[in-house]
């Protein structure tokens, strides 16, 4: 399993790929993924410009990737989201928000945790499946590159994830 790999070695402090990458970019090639998989989903992209950080482009990439992923498998058919990309201070800000259900706090605070799943019944969740690594690795990620995640929910109010990453020297 490659997401078991990947958490391996990230828990075993091996480096990722350092170069600089331009976070807009990568969001808005992960919504376009995302909307050739649910093109009827409302999904923006919302962004003040290009914003650079130092980091792999590929794991940062998966990051984005499994957090429309959650929005997929844990929202219904026709759910609005968007992903913001800003800059504050010296940090890249990456939200990925959606309207959905939103998640109670018992939930909220073990969604980081490896093989923990919320099961909200919809479908396209039954039918994806998944092993509950996926925000696990957007963690270890995250973390990895120097930067933090957090979730908030409200029930029946949506779910928002926050990625915050050190800004690269080009800012």
């Amino acid at each position: 399993m490659d997401e078991l790999l990947l958490l391996a070695r990230l828990d075993q402090g091996r480096p990722l790929d350092r170069a600089p990458v331009e976070l807009t970019e990568l969001a808005a090639d992960a919504v376009a993924d995302t909307l050739a998989i649910d093109p009827d989903r409302p999904l923006a992209l919302d962004h003040d410009g290009p914003v650079r950080v130092t980091g792999d482009a590929a794991r940062l990439r998966q990051v984005v990737g499994n957090l429309l992923a959650n929005v997929l498998d844990h929202t219904p058919p026709g759910t609005p989201a968007a992903v913001r990309v800003t800059a504050d201070g010296d940090h890249a800000l990456v939200e990925v928000a959606d309207e959905g259900p939103g998640m109670a706090p018992e939930h909220l605070a073990r969604i980081f945790q490896r093989f923990y799943r919320v099961d909200h019944g919809h479908e396209r969740a039954a039918v994806r499946g998944g092993a509950g690594l996926g925000l696990s690795i957007v963690e270890s990620v995250v973390t990895a590159h120097g930067g933090d995640v957090s979730a908030r929910a409200v029930p029946g109010g949506g779910t928002s994830f926050l990625v915050r990453l050190p800004l690269g020297e080009t800012g």
